[in-house]
């Protein structure tokens, strides 16, 4: 399947993160464009026969050298094409052009492929955060670039 990576719009990102079962419910638009405002972020949507299908958000978190890669994913019946790991490539490149020296997010423990696919493709653990229950442990991870 053929598809292409580019930069891309909130409106477009929030198109695909609808569509994924682990950011149901979704919260308003408006909730996303504040926690962006006044950040350097990095919007990225992947593309197949001119349907969004996958997108990853970014931005500045912590003002510490480092880019948080908060919100993103594949539409589940485009996954396991190489989209996730190519919109991986083409953030941690535009990052580290852009002078951050390491990738930074949070997931949680129920969300294991997302823990594999990221341990694959260099991230480490850093730190757990335990919640209620097992599931919900908040799980981040680091990646140098």
């Amino acid at each position: 399947m053929h598809f292409s990576v580019e930069q891309g719009s909130l409106k477009e990102a929030l198109l695909v993160l609808r569509e994924l079962p682990e950011f149901d419910p979704l919260l308003s638009g408006q909730y996303y464009r504040d926690r962006l405002s006044d950040h350097d972020s990095y919007i990225i949507v992947a593309k197949s026969k001119g349907k969004i299908v996958g997108c990853k958000i970014g931005y500045d978190r912590y003002k510490d050298g480092s880019f948080y890669s908060w919100l993103g994913g594949v539409i589940p019946s485009y996954r396991h094409l190489g989209i996730a790991k190519a919109m991986l490539v083409d953030q941690h490149e535009w990052a580290k052009r852009r002078g951050y020296d390491r990738i930074r997010f949070k997931t949680l423990n129920r969300h294991k492929a997302m823990l594999i696919f990221s341990i694959k493709n260099g991230f480490e653990i850093f730190n757990v955060k335990t919640k209620d229950e097992l599931e919900n442990n908040r799980i981040e991870l680091i990646k140098y670039l």
